[in-house]
């Protein structure tokens, strides 16, 4: 653990799981969805899929994934959402940054 990390702050932080369905792809998803999340401060990545979905791996506080949760239930302007499967896992910290996978 780092030092200037407090214990208690890793219990309040976790990983959230997501994979989005619908016009996902080709309408600017992974970049808008990269740039709420640095907003947001978090960590880990986004990437389109094979079967036309886009999966979300995001690290931070409940809070901040929460806040993105909810953003990828509609995305950026011209994505059509028709469904988010999301869990969350315990925090693992393997992210230095958040990025867009290929």
């Amino acid at each position: 653990m780092p030092k200037d990390e407090n214990p208690k702050s890793r219990e309040t932080r976790k990983t959230l799981q997501a994979r989005v369905e619908g016009m996902v792809q080709g309408v600017g998803f992974r970049y808008s969805t990269l740039h709420q999340a640095r907003r947001l401060g978090l960590r880990g990545y986004v990437r389109n899929l094979w079967d036309g979905t886009v999966e979300v791996v995001a690290e931070g506080s409940e809070e901040q994934l929460r806040q993105l949760e909810r953003w990828l239930h509609h995305g950026p302007p011209g994505a059509i959402v028709r469904r988010v499967h999301s869990h969350y896992a315990p925090f693992q910290g393997v992210y230095r940054s958040f990025g867009v996978e290929f």
